[in-house]
């Protein structure tokens, strides 16, 4: 691997991780474990990204927070651990670039604990200028066809959920899955208003237009500032999810008011496996755009 470009192996805040800042000010963390985004700072200094401060640092337990990478099962949609078991694993980096940094993850011992298939798995995270562009690469190894859910469960930071909205899911078809009832979206934007209650747990249908924008807007952000949000067009859903005050005080890995920083707005393809040939690759990609007043 050329590392020219100026990443430091370093602990941060507990966790082996990579880390670059540019000349901007602009900086990127990445856990080895998971291959695991944990920061994303632009240059002026403002975190994008909510990581708990209470997550686990042993290595192993998934990490509360940042970009985990849900694979090859979203959830508990299926016989593997809660949202697969690739971001409980270390990653080995793969390249580093002057912009971006990419963690490969292959199928050995490790992974065969949990699912016979061969695979191999890349995740790229690229900085821009405002931007921050997540891309996973998975790719079957093996010789006979094998499916997969998936998706980049982006925690995303907001300065108070309350005073927070989300823009671009009017007339997509969603599941509540705290109500468990299903309708179409009718309003223009989301307001979370209602998160202190039972939280906000949704899973929105955008077959054909995941490549749609998507945008936070926060009243009470600095200097007007709001994020948008692109999914590659194969993210034939959005989850939306924040645990509420009620879940939060459950969640040995959360402070009890955590729920208030954080909305996470997820890049996923769950309701109908992909399944991939061998030699096929597949790709998923969420870009999040900042953009100030």
């Amino acid at each position: 691997m050329d590392n020219t470009y100026g990443w430091a192996a370093l602990v941060w805040e507990g966790f082996p991780a990579w880390y670059k800042q540019w000349a901007d000010g602009s900086s990127l963390v990445v856990a080895e474990q998971g291959a695991q985004v944990l920061s994303w700072k632009t240059a002026d200094g403002r975190e994008h990204l909510y990581l708990s401060p209470a997550s686990a640092r042993d290595g192993k337990t998934a990490i509360r927070g940042g970009v985990p990478v849900c694979f090859p099962q979203f959830n508990t949609r299926g016989p593997l651990p809660k949202h697969g078991f690739v971001r409980n694993l270390g990653w080995q980096v793969a390249e580093c670039g002057a912009q971006h940094i990419a963690l490969r993850l292959q199928d050995g011992p490790a992974t065969r604990q949990f699912w016979p298939e061969a695979f191999d798995a890349v995740l790229r995270a690229e900085v821009g200028a405002n931007s921050l562009v997540i891309t996973l690469d998975v790719r079957n190894t093996g010789s006979t066809p094998w499916a997969m859910t998936c998706a980049l469960h982006s925690y995303l930071e907001v300065d108070d959920i309350t005073q927070t909205q989300l823009w671009g899911l009017q007339g997509a078809a969603c599941w509540d899955a705290l109500a468990d009832t299903r309708f179409a979206e009718a309003a223009a934007q989301i307001d979370f208003g209602a998160a202190p209650g039972a939280g906000f747990d949704r899973v929105f249908s955008t077959p054909g237009a995941g490549d749609k924008l998507l945008q936070i807007s926060q009243q009470t952000t600095h200097n007007g500032r709001s994020m948008t949000i692109q999914n590659s067009a194969n993210a034939s859903e959005v989850v939306v999810w924040n645990p509420g005050a009620a879940l939060s005080q459950e969640l040995a890995d959360m402070p009890d008011d955590g729920w208030r920083q954080m909305l996470c707005v997820e890049a996923a393809s769950i309701d109908a496996p992909v399944t991939l040939a061998p030699g096929q690759p597949w790709r998923l990609v969420q870009t999040l755009t900042t953009a100030g007043a």
